[in-house]
């Protein structure tokens, strides 16, 4: 029998949620960087470039590839002959650990999770407790797979009951349009079918923990159905068009995941799950011998991809001297580098800001001619400014966009993906304009971030309002004074340039 130590499952619980913090599966790395070298579109091919230089900067210096840490995910196969050696209980254990990774001083992680979700959502500082799946199986090892899930990929999860006669692949390219840009494309499509609503849930995440590996299906064909349904879904889905960051582009999936299971006759229930541009997730086997020991990979291995601004056709802008004139005249597609100071918010400082209008208060910050920021950063560590500090997904901010716009003099906004209908509108009726930040740069944004400090609602922590001086921020116009998207006009082009190109894209 097999006796497990608290303190080594603890400690390698802990590891690996640093580990996946700052290093990229190297199965994703190199399928980004295979779709970086037959990417065609010019907006997608910067993208990738961006997130291919941030992967290797995270794994450099140790610091997180994404502001949004994740919520801390566990899949644990028991053995049945296992021996615990321990006073608390096997979440209580997990959480410990989590709680270890995210407050290890030489790399905070962001604290995300809120506790009393449909109440006060009081944040609980440590991002525990952990989302814990056991299964309990022969053997006397456990097998423990940690991995990160953040917000952004989380909220475009699709479940739906199909009829037992109804397509399969029908549903997924109808659904996968709907799901926007806001989980960071190009990732993986985690898709569970049968079971039971909650069981194909749960095979859609697991199936997201395994390696990129569609190359190598494509090379000897598929086995069987569900191999079949993989290699269909990759090439229709990127057929679609929607690319990186959604701005248009050859590839919108690196693979397709897909698990099973038997369900019952009158239903087909089937789940889909996407994994972003910051894929993490770390396996490793616990046998009694000690904590697990996770083996850095060979950075040799990154792709030689060093983006850096494009100081000769980009437009730099002094965001302390912006006006209301010069944002009504940016264009679609261009790009810009932010030079100044800026305001960030998001979710809960959008909340308090319309509580604090209703009541006629005085805002703790003055939002004229101002940019604001859909961030909420990882704390600083050693002599950083701010942590790793990417964009938020901004169309959780749209039902909030008149009312800045109108109210507090706000005249730009900067976020991740598209913005939808209500949110365009009001920046065509008040000639703003709306730019966007490539999702999963978090690290190569803030290294443009020169300071930061709390400017308003510190009780919020990472969702504080701060004031941010950049110098040369990256950033594309998305959506311009006239309402112009490049998140409905790139898909589109680039769709209907698939469509006529000879070769397949593999």
């Amino acid at each position: 029998m097999t006796t497990i130590k608290q303190e080594d499952f603890i400690q390698s619980v802990a590891d690996a949620f640093q580990y996946i913090s700052y290093y990229h599966p190297l199965d994703y790395i190199k399928a980004l960087g295979a779709a970086y070298e037959r990417e065609q579109s010019p907006a997608a091919r910067d993208a990738i470039a961006q997130i291919l230089t941030n992967s290797r900067m995270c794994a450099e210096g140790h610091r997180p590839i994404c502001q949004d840490t994740g919520i801390a995910v566990i899949f644990l196969k028991v053995g049945m002959d296992v021996h615990w050696d321990a006073a608390l209980s096997v979440q209580e254990m997990c959480n410990e650990g989590v709680r270890r990774a995210y407050n290890n001083p030489d790399n905070k992680l962001r604290a995300s999770v809120l506790l009393d979700p449909a109440g006060a959502r009081k944040n609980s500082r440590d991002n525990t407790p952990a989302v814990v799946h056991y299964e309990i199986v022969p053997g006397h090892h456990v097998e423990v797979i940690c991995a990160a899930k953040g917000g952004g990929s989380e909220n475009k999860s699709k479940f739906y009951a199909l009829n037992p006669s109804d397509s399969i692949v029908d549903w997924v390219l109808k659904t996968v349009p709907t799901m926007g840009a806001g989980w960071c494309p190009p990732g993986i499509l985690g898709i569970g079918i049968g079971g039971t609503p909650e069981k194909a849930m749960l095979l859609a995440k697991e199936s997201l923990m395994a390696p990129v590996d569609i190359h190598e299906l494509i090379a000897r064909g598929a086995a069987n159905r569900v191999e079949e349904l993989r290699l269909e879904l990759y090439e229709k889905v990127n057929a679609l068009g929607i690319g990186a960051q959604g701005l248009g582009g050859l590839t919108t999936v690196l693979d397709v995941k897909i698990l099973d299971y038997p369900t019952h006759a009158a239903s087909l229930p089937v789940a889909m799950i996407p994994n972003c541009a910051a894929t993490r997730h770390a396996h490793f086997h616990l046998d009694g011998s000690g904590p697990a020991v996770l083996t850095p990979p060979d950075l040799a291995e990154w792709p030689r991809v060093n983006w850096a601004p494009d100081t000769e056709t980009s437009t730099r802008v002094n965001l302390d001297a912006l006006t209301p004139a010069e944002v009504a005249a940016w264009k679609p597609g261009q790009t810009l580098l932010l030079n100044g100071r800026m305001l960030t918010g998001r979710d809960a400082a959008h909340q308090r800001i319309q509580e604090m209008l209703a009541r006629g208060e005085k805002l703790p910050v003055d939002f004229t001619n101002r940019v604001i920021y859909y961030v909420g950063p990882v704390d600083p560590v050693r002599d950083e400014a701010v942590g790793p500090a990417g964009p938020t997904t901004a169309t959780r901010m749209d039902k909030f966009t008149e009312m800045m716009l109108a109210q507090t003099g706000l005249i730009s906004m900067v976020g991740k993906a598209e913005r939808g209908p209500t949110a365009i509108e009001a920046i065509r009726k008040h000639r703003s304009a709306y730019l966007m930040a490539v999702g999963g740069a978090a690290y190569l944004v803030a290294k443009a971030i020169k300071t930061a400090k709390v400017v308003g609602f510190a009780d919020l922590g990472m969702e504080a309002i701060y004031e941010f001086d950049v110098k040369d921020m990256p950033v594309t116009v998305a959506v311009d004074s006239a309402g112009t998207s490049v998140h409905n006009t790139g898909p589109k082009e680039w769709q209907a340039r698939i469509g006529k190109i000879p070769v397949a894209v593999a």
